[in-house]
């Protein structure tokens, strides 16, 4: 019942859904030896197995601690290798693939880390790289950043990595309704802790809130028709200026 629930949760979580669809299509392309930096539990593990020969998590020790999954909050996996502040603890070009979800904008130095990204990286390496572009606050005080693609792009050039490829995560109308669906669950519902129980917001502060339980046989049907209507609206009006996040790909010049 509980993957049931879990598969539920995932597709009416519209930010979830377009970052699973795009890291699923680009997954093919990781190879070697694989580093997840701020990897959290690991929950894109499963996706990147079958294309690489390791998959090595990497966590902030102090950022990690604070988060549902560094409690052990509904968590599946832990990181390989926890750090403290300063440079990866790895030797230059030791990875075929690098990693990193949704990291850049809890990093209030972003360009240090991308250079040590690029530093691990093998010469002939690909960095996989996502980051929000629109999203409601989180992690909170650590959430510095939002990036457009010329942003990633730009932080890519600064540190000798060329973009070869960019995804957009969702249109104009996931960017609403994902809104939406996050006030309904986590305003009105206060479903916060119910979802880190299935595994779910592993990356933020464990949710002390209770569920309100009255409210789901409102929210629940809610949720779900915006969630269908918003993924019917971006094939059939998308816009292409409008987006929850995006992934680039990467390597070095």
């Amino acid at each position: 019942m509980k993957p049931l629930l879990r598969r539920a949760a995932d597709w009416v979580d519209l930010q979830w859904s377009a970052l699973e669809r795009s890291l699923r299509a680009v997954a093919p392309q990781a190879r070697g030896r694989l580093l997840d930096v701020g990897c959290g539990d690991k929950p894109y593990e499963d996706w990147f197995r079958p294309f690489v020969s390791a998959y090595i998590g990497i966590e902030h020790g102090a950022t990690f601690a604070a988060t549902a999954a560094g409690t052990g909050t509904g968590a599946t996996g832990r990181p390989d290798v926890v750090y403290g502040a300063g440079t990866l603890p790895f030797k230059d070009g030791s990875f075929d693939t690098v990693l990193s979800v949704q990291v850049l904008e809890h990093t209030p130095r972003p360009g240090a880390l991308m250079a040590e990204m690029s530093r691990v990286l093998a010469p002939d390496g690909v960095l996989i790289l996502t980051a929000p572009f629109q999203f409601r606050l989180h992690e909170q005080p650590h959430d510095y950043f939002r990036y457009s693609p010329h942003g990633l792009r730009q932080l890519c050039t600064d540190v000798g990595l060329e973009v070869f490829e960019t995804v957009a995560q969702g249109s104009l109308w996931t960017v609403i309704g994902h809104k939406l669906n996050s006030y309904l669950a986590l305003r009105v519902a206060r479903a916060g802790q119910l979802a880190q129980s299935m595994g779910k917001l592993g990356h933020e502060a464990p949710q002390g809130e209770g569920v309100r339980w009255w409210t789901l046989p409102l929210v629940g049907p809610g949720v779900v028709a915006i969630a269908a209507g918003a993924r019917l609206l971006d094939r059939l009006a998308a816009d292409p200026e409008e987006s929850l996040g995006y992934l680039v790909l990467a390597r070095h010049r």
